[in-house]
């Protein structure tokens, strides 16, 4: 590739990768008025279906970008949020769950979190920011100075490299990152589960489905999932032996089951690793990591895409007061600080789930090879627990420097992530409260500080001694002290991710108050 000799583009983020952690990067920048360029070496967006679940808090974060109506509209209706075990596709449930928060509302979110293929949702980021994207572009180096990160970029259609000067980098490339390799960043964790194929193909299952709908059938040969709802199926299992010759077509007939007289149609066949990590480092001078690059999740439980559209609604907010001048670059150091126990809690449930389903499904085809008589019923103790997952996306209670906790210590839910205890404690995020049909407390936050009180007109003159934060008053109706906590002159200030920042009981000490609690939080002087 020829090395540029110009000047090359500047932008204020450069972000690699454009899965759904740096597409949604994108879109939280582009709101905040700071100029990214997104660059992504595939030629196009992956038509592979890859993560199918949206839960309530990233739909949380896609109801603040404007997105979260056109994913519902094309996701499954709220009946596939369940999940059903099998020996065979065609035979009867041993055991079923729901999916918190999928299959109905959960009176804890506005919002009702959808089961829908990553190459419905990604075309919808997309097209929720402006800022400019180049396809099949890969970044080859990267060199870092006290002013910002230059980039090598490659065309990999085979045109003149470029460079691109940027204040800061968001790596959102994967979890074979290649901005994590550059960087020598190392990772911990189980690191490779095995080796799976996923094969998308067409079938006519309705009959041994369309009355007991799920998003995920787990089976002894695999596990099968609709795809869209007009049609369409995928199914994943342990690579065999010599898959280069695999019959696929018939491998997927067995694991239907001997009464499913479907013809298969292979359309796309996919060999991957699942892969179990998280980096040692999030933040590396300039250049941080958010989603696969910073964790890897195995795919059972639906958590790796989602944790990382959480990493980009941390880090989006501290990136923009750091390059709009309003936040000291410290405040970067609290993305790893929080977001990093987050990235391993959730491995430690996705891996212990993962393992669990594999033991099941060895379990079911030992006693199917043996010929011993299966019940029509199992139990399967952790089934009803597999996707209640509310404590672990909801109840993550966040502990740095851009939290004012006074003497108190943020508290977290059990380990399991099943149990979630709404709390207004600092570092936790916002309770949802029902503020009129259609509006939540959540929707008073945004592109800014949010100060939640019953009592505006007391704490609305500590605004204009706020500036540079971008800050806003909202009342709270007396109705819902109880649950936040607060007397009737007492405050929260939450910041733009919807977590807590501080909190106040009673009135504010001093005029003050508002000011040096957002010097503290975004690591400037009061002054």
């Amino acid at each position: 590739m020829p090395v540029p000799d110009d000047a090359g583009t500047e932008t204020d983020v450069l972000i690699v990768g454009a899965g759904p952690v740096g597409l949604t990067a994108r879109a939280l920048l582009e709101r905040w008025g700071v100029r990214t360029l997104l660059v992504e070496r595939h030629r196009a967006l992956s038509p592979f279906p890859r993560s199918r679940l949206v839960n309530v808090r990233s739909m949380e974060i896609f109801r603040g970008i404007g997105t979260a109506a056109g994913i519902t509209d094309v996701a499954f209706p709220p009946e596939y949020g369940r999940i059903r075990f099998r020996d065979t596709l065609d035979g009867p449930d041993f055991a079923s769950a729901a999916m918190a928060g999928i299959d109905a509302r959960v009176p804890e979110s506005p919002v009702r979190g959808v089961v829908s293929s990553q190459d419905r949702l990604e075309p919808l980021l997309l097209g929720a920011a402006g800022s400019p994207v180049r396809f099949g572009t890969e970044l080859t180096a990267l060199t870092e100075d006290d002013e910002g990160v230059e980039a090598l970029l490659a065309d990999r259609g085979g045109g003149a490299g470029t460079r691109v000067r940027a204040r800061h980098v968001l790596a959102a490339d994967g979890a074979h990152s290649t901005v994590r390799r550059l960087l020598g960043i190392g990772t911990t964790g189980p690191g490779a589960l095995g080796d799976i194929t996923t094969v998308v193909f067409d079938a006519d299952l309705g009959r041994w489905c369309a009355d007991r709908p799920a998003g995920v059938y787990f089976t002894a040969h695999g596990s099968f999932l609709p795809l869209y709802p007009e049609g369409g199926w995928s199914w994943f299992a342990p690579t065999p032996d010599d898959p280069e010759h695999a019959d696929w077509a018939a491998i997927v007939a067995r694991a239907l089951g001997p009464g499913v007289q479907a013809g298969v149609e292979v359309l796309r066949v996919q060999q991957w690793v699942m892969r179990a990590f998280v980096a040692e480092e999030f933040r590396h001078g300039r250049v941080l990591l958010a989603g696969d690059a910073a964790h890897a999740m195995p795919i059972i439980g639906g958590l790796g895409m989602n944790t990382g559209v959480a990493d980009a609604h941390n880090l989006c907010w501290k990136l923009a007061g750091v390059i709009q001048g309003w936040a000291c670059p410290s405040l970067l150091d609290t993305y790893a600080a929080e977001r990093r126990p987050v990235a391993q809690r959730t491995l430690r449930q996705t891996v212990a789930n993962t393992r669990l389903l594999q033991q099941v499904q060895q379990h079911r085809r030992e006693r199917i090879t043996s010929g011993e008589t299966t019940p029509k019923e199992a139990e399967v103790p952790w089934s009803e627990q597999y996707f209640a997952q509310l404590g672990l996306v909801l109840g993550a209670a966040y502990r740095s420097a851009a939290v004012l906790t006074g003497h108190a210590t943020p508290s977290e839910p059990p380990d399991s992530g099943t149990d979630y205890v709404p709390t207004a404690e600092p570092g936790h995020r916002l309770p949802h409260r029902r503020l009129a049909p259609g509006r939540s407390t959540l929707d008073t936050l945004g592109e800014w500080f949010t100060v939640l009180t019953p009592d505006p007109a007391r704490w609305a003159p500590r605004t204009a001694a706020a500036a540079p934060w971008p800050l806003r008053v909202e009342p709270l109706p007396h109705e819902h002290l109880g649950p936040y906590g607060l007397g009737p002159h007492g405050a929260l200030l939450v910041r733009p991710d919807g977590h807590i920042g501080a909190r106040w009981n009673d009135a504010p000490p001093d005029g003050d108050t508002l000011r040096r609690a957002l010097a503290a939080i975004t690591g400037m002087a009061p002054d």
